[in-house]
């Protein structure tokens, strides 16, 4: 062996070493958190399904309703958000930790494990979320299916993972409580939204959205600050790591806002000329209409 192949492989070897010797004992042994390559195989599925095999199989049919399964699974949702946000706050945020910097406890005393445990159940709801998009699939909602929901799905089981394998506590936690909250107003609308009855209350949903952007910008603001803060013993490449998604999710969700809810000037008037336009077609109708009862009474 060379010396630049020595030189590499030990560097390999430190990488794994990193890897092995950093990563919390409590959480180790807990479903899919031992090692990457089931939630790899889960992702890779779930990307494959949604991009290529299940458009291809849904291509010559009539989308799938699934409105039972719909209210069913966001009720189901609803719940598991709202023990997410009651286990966060009592797990740490309600009174045990601080919110200018928190490092993570890895001990076994019952509020740690119990914020431990959150982490762990805020993973396994990223997993199951991915359900979100096989239900836009099957229901033919490929318009839904945008790279901004792809991509948020796909990496928030990742960061989810990288948090219960080596940080299952402290400062990132913050995030996971307020996604969790936002989540619960989220999937209380996507089940209101199956419900035919409910359709006329659902004007919020650019709301929604903008709730989802203020958790972003909230996330951003408190993870960079530990960047300021030397004696804050919470990893400052994780806090950096944060940020930075923070600020990418900002951006994304604030374009698709922008894109959809706030039409430019020249958008409106060619809005209203076509509403113009269809009211003006309708009336020659039915004056057309009007006329020939007229000839047949005459």
């Amino acid at each position: 062996m060379t010396t630049q192949e020595m030189e590499n492989a030990n560097f390999v070897d430190r990488i794994v070493n990193f890897f092995v010797v950093n990563e919390d004992p409590r959480t180790k042994s807990w479903f899919l958190s031992n090692t990457p390559g089931p939630l790899m195989l889960i992702l890779v599925s779930y990307l494959y399904f949604c991009l290529y095999a299940g458009p291809k199989y849904m291509k010559n049919r009539k989308p799938f309703q699934l409105k039972n399964t719909l209210i069913v699974y966001n009720f189901i949702q609803v719940i598991f958000s709202i023990v997410l946000v009651v286990e966060g706050l009592e797990g740490g945020w309600r009174k045990h930790y601080n919110f200018r910097c928190q490092p993570v406890d890895y001990s076994t005393n019952p509020i740690a494990m119990r914020m431990a445990r959150a982490v762990w159940l805020y993973y396994m709801a990223k997993v199951v979320e991915l359900l979100d998009t096989v239900f836009f699939v099957l229901r033919k909602k490929q318009s839904q299916v945008s790279f901004l929901h792809v991509y948020h799905h796909t990496l928030m089981p990742i960061c989810a993972f990288i948090g219960l394998k080596y940080f299952a506590g402290g400062h990132g936690t913050l995030l996971g409580l307020i996604n969790s909250f936002i989540h619960v107003i989220m999937y209380m609308y996507y089940m209101l939204s199956a419900m035919p009855s409910m359709q006329k209350y659902l004007w919020w949903k650019r709301y929604l959205t903008s709730l989802q952007i203020i958790q972003f910008l909230i996330v951003f603001c408190h993870t960079i600050q530990i960047q300021f803060q030397p004696n804050c013993n919470f990893s400052k490449s994780i806090g950096l790591l944060l940020t930075f998604n923070a600020a990418l999710f900002t951006y994304m969700f604030s374009s698709f806002y922008i894109k959809s809810y706030m039409k430019k000037p020249q958008q409106v008037k060619n809005d209203i000329n076509e509403k113009k336009l269809m009211y003006d077609e309708n009336c020659n109708k039915l004056n057309g209409n009007e006329k020939l009862v007229e000839k047949k009474e005459q």
